[in-house]
Order: C-alpha cells, then sequence, then structure tokens
C-alpha cells in the first residue's frame, strides 16, 4: 500500500540520545492494557458516529454524474436533519488477546467492536438478496480482494489510500499483527463484491455494481501502540472507505484446502491454528499456520496426499480413516 501503510510495519525505534552523563535513552513507555483502551476507542467511535452523517441521499437517488463515493460530513448547521452514522451501520464483536499483538500483558479474548457500512447495496438490498444473490459474493478473511481504499483518522485526516487504481490485498496476511491492519481484513467481508469483469477491448475491464462501503474498527485492530507511522497517533481507532470490486479464494499453501478451512477452531483468526505446534517445537522448526503448511498434522505426508484420490482429485468429504471425527491431514494418527 502507498506510504508502507500495509506492508510490514515494525520498524526498529531508534532513541535519540539525552546527551546526559550516563548517556541513556528516553524510558520506554510499556503498552496500556487492551481493556483500558477498547471502551476508550468505543467511546470515540460511538461519538464520531453519532455527529457524523455519509451522503446517503445520493446513493438513494444518485444523480446522472454520481461517482459513488462516500462523503462524510459534521451533523450541523444546514445539515442538523441528517441521519447520524449510527443509525445506519451494523457492527460486530472481534476477540483480542495480547499475544496477537505480541504485547508483554496477559489479556485473553477482549472484546473490540468493529463497525461496518455497506452503502452499496444498502444493508436492506443485502438482506433480500438473500444467500444466493445472482450478483456479487462476500469474500473471507482468508481471501485476496481487489479494491480503491482510503484511510482516515476520526478527525477525517486521510493518511493512506489507493484512490484511483484499485490494488490486490491478501487478507490473511493482512491479520498478522506486524501489518496493523487486521481491521481492515475482519471488515471487508461484510461488504459484497460488483459483478463479473467485463472486458472493456481495451487492456481494461470494469465491474457493474461493485461494493461501496465504509469500516471503522479501533486501534488494537489497527496499529495500537506502535509509533513509528508518523501519520497515525498510538491507540487510534481508524475508518477506511472501500470499493470492493472483485475476489480470488485463497489457498495459501496449495494444499488442496481452501485457507478460510483452515481455521479449525473457528474464531476468524487464522494465526491461532496450528495443529502440529508441539511437533515443530520438537523439531526447533519455525511454527507455521495451518493455512500456511503444507503438512497440517506433522506426520510426514503432505496434507494434499491425504486428501486426494490416485487421480489427484480432492476426495469429499476429506478421508477420515479410523472414523474419530479428524480427517487424516489433522490426524498424525493415520
Amino acid at each position: 500500500m502507498r506510504y508502507g501503510i500495509f506492508v510490514s510495519l515494525f520498524l526498529t525505534l531508534i532513541f535519540l540520545s539525552c546527551n546526559n552523563d550516563d548517556n541513556s535513552g528516553p524510558e520506554a513507555v510499556p503498552p496500556r492494557a487492551l481493556a483500558e483502551v477498547a471502551p476508550e476507542n468505543d467511546n470515540d467511535i460511538q461519538e464520531f458516529l453519532q455527529t457524523h452523517f455519509y451522503n446517503y441521499e445520493e446513493f438513494q437517488s444518485p444523480p446522472a454524474d454520481f461517482d459513488y463515493k462516500i462523503k462524510i460530513d459534521t451533523i450541523a448547521g444546514v445539515n442538523a436533519d441528517k441521519t447520524p452514522l449510527s443509525d445506519m451501520v451494523r457492527s460486530t464483536s472481534i476477540n483480542i488477546s495480547s499475544n496477537q499483538l505480541n504485547l508483554d500483558t496477559d489479556e485473553d479474548n477482549v472484546p473490540h467492536k468493529l463497525y461496518y457500512l455497506s452503502a452499496r447495496p444498502t444493508f436492506a438490498e443485502l438482506d433480500a438478496m438473500g444467500p444466493n444473490p445472482e450478483i456479487g459474493t462476500y469474500p473471507s478473511v482468508a481471501d485476496s480482494v481487489y479494491v480503491r481504499y482510503e484511510g482516515k483518522l476520526l478527525d477525517l485526516t486521510t493518511f493512506d489510500g489507493a484512490f484511483f487504481n484499485p490494488i490486490w490485498f491478501d487478507l490473511a496476511q493482512l491479520q498478522d499483527f506486524s501489518q496493523g491492519a487486521r481491521g481492515f481484513s475482519e471488515g471487508i467481508p461484510f461488504l459484497k463484491t460488483g459483478g463479473a469483469p467485463i472486458d472493456n477491448g481495451d487492456g481494461t475491464v470494469s465491474v457493474e455494481e461493485y461494493g461501496v462501503g465504509m469500516i471503522i474498527f479501533p486501534s488494537a485492530l489497527g496499529y495500537y501502540n506502535n509509533a513509528s507511522i508518523s501519520q497515525i497517533p498510538t491507540y487510534s481507532p481508524l475508518l477506511f472507505m472501500i470499493d470492493l470490486f472483485t475476489m480470488n479464494q485463497s489457498d495459501h499453501d496449495n494444499d488442496g484446502i481452501p485457507s478460510i478451512e483452515e481455521d479449525v477452531n473457528g474464531n476468524g483468526y487464522l494465526y491461532d491454528d496450528n495443529t502440529d505446534s508441539d511437533e515443530e517445537d520438537r523439531l526447533r522448526t519455525v511454527r507455521r499456520a495451518n493455512f500456511l503448511d503444507g503438512d497440517d498434522d506433522g506426520d510426514g505426508v503432505s496434507t494434499r496426499s491425504e486428501i486426494t484420490n490416485e487421480n489427484g482429485g480432492i476426495i469429499l468429504p476429506y478421508p477420515d480413516t479410523d472414523n474419530d471425527g479428524i480427517p487424516d491431514y489433522l490426524d498424525p494418527d493415520n
């Protein structure tokens, strides 16, 4: 992403010398507790939602030249009668543990609230479409998406964006704490892609009825206490406006199992699913989450080999030779 916001962002912090007799640097500030920051962030987000609105009237009755861009303004003056964002967003709760942010605190499953808005299609239209709509699909946190986006602080200062040309993002990669963008990954699955890409005959493609939305999330789903990003103060909630064009389902380790299916515990976080962590520790090898591991149970037989027939076809449901409820590719006993 531009400005290096969504590439590896944990740069080495260089502390300036204090020029005193012992040549010591400034004292490091320990990170604040998740349980302390989360409610503060949520209060700030709720205040923002209650005092701001977006150009919903243009989305409801699009002018001829409407660009389908979300524009946010304050509810005041001539806009005093506008419907606040708080009446238009939905939310979901995501549990965050301190180890997911590489923090030295000991906190497990602290709830954090993420807010999202679908401006096109609207929530009412999405609800009416049901589970099998003709146009568009929902990506998962494990997939790759093709988007335009703009990132803002709650004071509406822009810190990053791909404003004109869409770019691809690997949402699974963005879940890693070093990226500072887990909220981006967690929020996009509430939006829908557009129709199938259309070849324009000039080397370009277009997508009709692409999804337009917004996500707002607390700092633990962003950069939290990382002070190396000068545009983003520590413990800042973040807001993203997103145009979602299309997606590709991902199989990161090419083992034949879609990455989203390797979320064994079903919590939506891919990096805490590692079936053979004990074996990796015993062998002193690098720990790999299942979606990045071609031998998920560490038995020396590749996952792909354990789920395919002699012709290379995937066997569904995945084989469970001893009928213990654990598929062979996750069961070292097989």
